[in-house]
């Protein structure tokens, strides 16, 4: 995500690439050269002391989200930062607070927000009625490079906290109703994950409204292609689906994972089915260069984030409270 965000930027008219900072100093140099000679520094605090930016991207590992963020927010930098916004919801909560003390900007990577097939998806769902029923998953059977990617993910995030925010979020933006009640299972299916990671997950959440969802995510060479990807919403006046990423690509392969291919719609009173087709909707990369547009444009145009910030601390909150069900066997309730 780092180097793609790193390419729109340098695409973007309003950005200047200030520096580059990567574990594997080998890999920072790498796209440094392919954009043109961008500094490669060792750390942030680095970066931010030699190049003197206004503002920083935190594109890093999951664990170290909000720390970074803080310490940019400290230097005074308007904050792109990839999801999850923090470890937990207090460190979520306080980011917020230390944005608006700053009066600085911070963007979440919400990409879905920013594919207009997405968009149209949420607005079919909003005209179904209420309550909504909403099944949504994405299981990836991945293997060698891409196994490894999750492997050092799940040292301290699972999947249903990983890739649950995406769709959370999206079924909080259907609803536009409080979640109340989260319960979730999970099982370890490999023994190449420690002893209290689990590498498959399943949560069920109920909002307010009455509305009820589900999400499911796996990661691992064991995992199955078949239904790997539902995205579905039924209502009391018909539903809305996804009809599957396109181009033929495997679960593990990013770009499938923001792909709509179509939109089927059913409407109960006729009894008949509509097909959108959404075929021309932006790659990945193009939706990675149209959230940086949108955090252009929270900064020249002082947008008012609010509820962007409490969308991704409320999804966010569903998660971890999930992830908190499979490891006591517990009904979390919401305040």
């Amino acid at each position: 995500m780092g180097s793609s965000h790193a390419r729109a930027y340098a695409k973007l008219e309003g950005f200047t690439l200030a520096g580059l900072v990567d574990h594997s100093r080998e890999k920072a140099e790498r796209l440094s050269r392919e954009l043109g000679g961008v500094p490669v520094y060792d750390s942030l605090k680095g970066a931010i002391n030699a190049a003197g930016p206004d503002a920083a991207a935190i594109c890093t590992y999951p664990e170290t989200h909000g720390a970074l963020t803080l310490q940019a927010l400290e230097a005074r930098l308007h904050v792109f930062v990839e999801k999850p916004l923090a470890p937990d919801v207090a460190g979520a909560d306080e980011i917020v607070r230390r944005a608006g003390k700053a009066r600085r900007k911070v963007v979440v990577g919400y990409i879905l927000r920013q594919n207009p097939a997405w968009q149209r998806f949420i607005e079919e769902a909003r005209n179904l009625g209420k309550p909504l029923v909403m099944r949504m998953n994405l299981n990836q059977q991945s293997s060698g490079a891409e196994w490894e990617v999750h492997k050092k993910l799940m040292q301290s995030i699972s999947p249903i906290v990983d890739c649950g925010v995406h769709y959370v979020d999206v079924m909080c933006q259907m609803t536009r109703s409080r979640p109340v009640r989260v319960q979730a299972i999970g099982a370890r299916l490999s023994g190449e994950i420690g002893e209290s990671m689990y590498n498959y997950g399943h949560l069920h959440v109920v909002f307010e409204d009455g509305s009820v969802g589900w999400y499911e995510a796996g990661w691992g060479p064991m995992m199955s292609e078949t239904a790997c990807f539902v995205k579905d919403v039924i209502g009391p006046k018909g539903s809305i689906s996804i009809g599957g990423p396109g181009g033929g690509a495997g679960s593990s392969d990013i770009g499938s994972h923001t792909t709509t291919g179509s939109l089927i719609r059913h409407d109960a009173a006729s009894m008949t089915n509509l097909r959108i087709d959404t075929s021309d909707e932006p790659d990945h990369q193009e939706l990675c260069t149209r959230e940086q547009a949108y955090f252009r444009e929270a900064i020249e145009k002082d947008l008012d984030l609010g509820e962007h910030l409490t969308d991704a601390v409320t999804s966010l909150r569903v998660v971890l409270a999930a992830d908190e069900s499979v490891r006591t066997g517990a009904v979390i309730h919401l305040t």
